[in-house]
């Protein structure tokens, strides 16, 4: 099964992810992007719920690891440890984010570390971008690696 096959299937088998309808849209090896549209994800005010931002920032930075683990051949499990995140406007627009490991990143030594040590961390920044292109939320999460038992 390709990659975004699989890691859609693996969104769908969780039941809160599923009901937000949550899809991975594309990954180029560096960049992942996953879609949710807005009628899944409205808050009362009639905009996207800051919970389903919050969930599609960090369910995109949990596939992008988890995709880049794969790629090197790794079995692991991949938790997020912590994050800080940013509402910067409302958003009247399906949900669209992208999920990168933050700048500078040495992934060598992140999968050197995961390969000596089972356990590694990484962090990753994640945008939600509205129509116009401007940022409406962004998260930047540290992300646990651990070996799978």
């Amino acid at each position: 099964m390709p990659d975004l096959e699989r890691l859609n299937a693996h969104y769908q088998a969780m039941p809160p992810v599923a009901a937000m309808r949550i899809r991975a849209t594309g990954f180029d090896g560096d960049c992942l992007r996953l879609h949710a549209p807005l009628d899944a994800n409205l808050n009362d005010k009639g905009c996207a719920f800051g919970g389903s931002l919050a969930g599609l920032m960090t369910l995109g930075g949990w596939g992008l690891l988890t995709l880049k683990l794969e790629a090197a051949g790794l079995d692991a499990e991949v938790y997020v440890a912590d994050s800080q995140l940013r509402y910067l406007k409302p958003l009247y627009a399906d949900l669209m984010a992208e999920a990168r490991l933050e700048p500078g990143t040495d992934w060598d030594n992140v999968l050197r570390t995961f390969r000596e040590r089972g356990r590694a961390r990484a962090v990753v920044q994640a945008v939600v971008r509205g129509p116009d292109g401007e940022p409406v939320a962004d998260l930047g999460g540290r992300f646990a690696l651990l070996r799978a038992p």
